[in-house]
C-alpha cells in the first residue's frame, strides 16, 4: 500500500494552501528579511565598536590642566630666528606674573610684509600683543590698529608713540581696544590689546632698551 500525499497546509491569511509561487515568494521575503536584521545588527556592532575604540583614544591621549595657560619661550624663539630679518626681533623682558601663548615670525605673508608677533598674557588675564613689522607700510600700520585713528601721542623712557585709543568708541574694535605704535629703522612696532593702557604701557617700556637701540630718538 502505497503512502498517502502529504496534503499541503492552508495558510490562514489565504484560506486556502498557498501555490508554488506564493510560496517561493514568502521564502524570498523572509530570507530579505532576515538579511535586513543582519545588516542592522552588524551596523550597531560597528557602531558599539568604534564608540569603544574612541572612548579608549580619549583615556589615553594626555590632557592640559584646564585653565591652564601654556607659556611660550619667546625668547628662544626670537633667539633662533634672528638674522632672519633686517632689524632684530624684539624680545621683553617683563616682570613675574606676565606669560607668552604665542609667538612666531609670520614670512610670505599675502601683503609682503614680515612681522613678527608675540602674544601676552597679563597678570589680570587679559591680552597684549607685540606685533613687529619689518619695512612696513601705512596701509600695513592701518591693519593692525583695525582701522583706526591715532588720538595722540605719548612719551615711554623717551620714545615717542602714536596712541590709539578706542575704548570709548562704541564700536567694536576687536583686540585694538588700546594701541601704541612707534618706528625706528626698518621695523614698526605695535603693542596693542584688551588690558589697560598701564598694562600694555608696560610692554611698551619693556621695548624700549631694543627699539633705541635700532635708532630711535630719545
Amino acid at each position: 500500500m502505497s503512502p498517502k500525499k502529504r496534503q499541503p497546509s492552508v495558510v490562514a491569511e489565504l484560506g486556502r494552501p498557498e501555490t508554488p509561487a506564493e510560496t517561493a515568494a514568502r521564502q524570498a521575503e523572509t530570507s530579505r528579511n532576515h538579511r535586513s536584521r543582519q545588516t542592522v545588527n552588524n551596523l550597531v556592532y560597528s557602531l558599539l565598536a568604534t564608540v569603544a575604540v574612541v572612548a579608549v583614544i580619549v583615556l589615553l591621549v594626555p590632557r592640559g590642566q584646564p585653565g591652564v595657560t601654556p607659556n611660550v619661550d619667546y625668547a628662544t624663539i626670537a633667539a633662533q630666528a634672528q638674522g632672519a630679518e633686517p632689524d632684530p626681533l624684539v624680545s621683553p623682558k617683563l616682570p613675574a606674573g606676565w606669560k607668552s601663548n604665542s609667538a612666531m615670525l609670520r614670512t610670505k605673508t599675502p601683503d609682503g610684509i614680515d612681522s613678527w608677533y608675540i602674544g601676552l598674557i597679563t597678570p589680570s588675564q587679559q591680552y597684549v600683543g607685540v606685533t613687529q613689522g619689518f619695512k612696513a607700510n601705512p596701509t600695513w600700520l592701518a591693519v593692525q590698529v583695525n582701522q583706526t585713528l591715532a588720538k595722540g601721542t605719548t612719551t615711554i623712557d623717551g620714545v615717542l608713540w602714536d596712541v590709539y585709543d578706542n575704548r570709548n568708541s562704541g564700536a567694536n574694535n576687536g583686540n585694538v581696544a588700546y594701541a601704541l605704535t612707534t618706528a625706528a629703522g626698518a621695523s614698526t612696532y605695535v603693542v596693542f590689546g584688551t588690558a589697560t593702557p598701564a598694562e600694555i604701557e608696560v610692554v611698551a617700556r619693556a621695548l624700549v632698551p631694543a627699539i633705541t637701540a635700532n635708532g630711535a630718538t630719545q
